[in-house]
């Protein structure tokens, strides 16, 4: 019986036992795609991903990401938890900078050691089609009138797409309950199958948004902390200036309404037309370990 070597960290942690769990699979290559499927169901949590080989390929390591339906290109909360794991477990040293070979195409990760802070650089973001807002707050089980509607429904990406959503408050995002029929219905029709609800009050002081994140299609039927769609967020947020201005450095909290509270720190800023977007975060060693084959 064969055995591979594997860690569980979470990340955007605020400590252990919060922020979103991820599980990482070390020198991995010789799993075909099934097997890695297969065992991120098992494993169950919302991705789990493989780190081909402890040597770099490009400049680059390759690492795959699976949530316990289908492989993905991209995903935040992944990168940065496997990117402690390179530097921790398969470099053994501190490092300021590393690569990520991703299905989306290379991501860069830097270590920032004084803040115990990891920050990736995502991909420039698109903006796809905007959506209306009584389907979608159908979809969302709340009230038109708890959108905000300054701002638009719109699919962007930074890798994985997602449907950004403008509540105007804490109270609504709460009451977001997905309908799971009108939800199926809404993204036969869009490339984003991933959505994000956001609102400026937070139930912490210090920080600027309060974000849910759903994606049933995913076989997750809620994030606890999700670094690819705050990504997107981020850019969003500079494009329309939501803060009345085009460059951000804010705090968001995720996964308090499922007892998994999460930070996430969102930098970004257009120049020149483009927006760059950086997302950051915590990540906690949990526990390792070896998996029978």
């Amino acid at each position: 019986m064969g055995k591979i070597h594997y860690s569980i960290v979470d990340v955007f942690s605020e400590g252990k036992y919060t922020g979103n769990p991820l599980a990482v699979f070390k020198n991995s290559g010789s799993l075909s795609s099934s097997e890695m499927q297969k065992i991120a169901k098992e494993v169950n949590f919302s991705e789990t991903t493989f780190i081909l080989s402890d040597s770099k390929n490009a400049g680059g390591y390759d690492v795959r990401i699976f949530t316990p339906k289908e492989e993905i290109p991209f995903a935040g909360h992944p990168t940065l938890g496997t990117a402690s794991i390179i530097q921790s477990d398969i470099l053994q040293s501190k490092v300021d900078n590393l690569t990520l070979n991703l299905k989306s195409g290379q991501i860069a990760v830097s270590f920032h050691h004084q803040e115990d802070v990891i920050w990736m650089k995502q991909n420039e973001p698109t903006f796809g089609r905007v959506l209306d807002s009584k389907k979608v707050s159908e979809v969302l089980s709340i009230n038109n009138e708890c959108i905000d509607t300054r701002f638009p429904i719109q699919e962007v990406s930074t890798g994985l797409p997602v449907i950004i959503v403008p509540l105007l408050s804490l109270e609504a995002a709460k009451k977001v309950r997905i309908n799971k029929e009108k939800y199926y219905q809404l993204i036969e029709h869009t490339d984003a199958k991933a959505i994000l609800v956001f609102n400026p009050e937070t139930y912490c002081p210090e920080h600027h948004l309060n974000v849910r994140d759903f994606a049933d299609y995913y076989g997750i039927p809620e994030d606890a902390a999700t670094g690819s769609s705050n990504g997107c967020l981020a850019a969003y947020l500079v494009k329309y200036a939501y803060f009345n201005k085009t460059e951000i450095n804010v705090q968001v909290e995720q996964g308090y309404e499922m007892k998994r509270p999460s930070l996430l720190f969102l930098n970004a800023s257009i120049v020149k037309e483009n927006i760059n977007v950086n997302v950051g975060g915590k990540v906690e060693k949990i526990a390792q370990g070896e998996w029978f084959l």
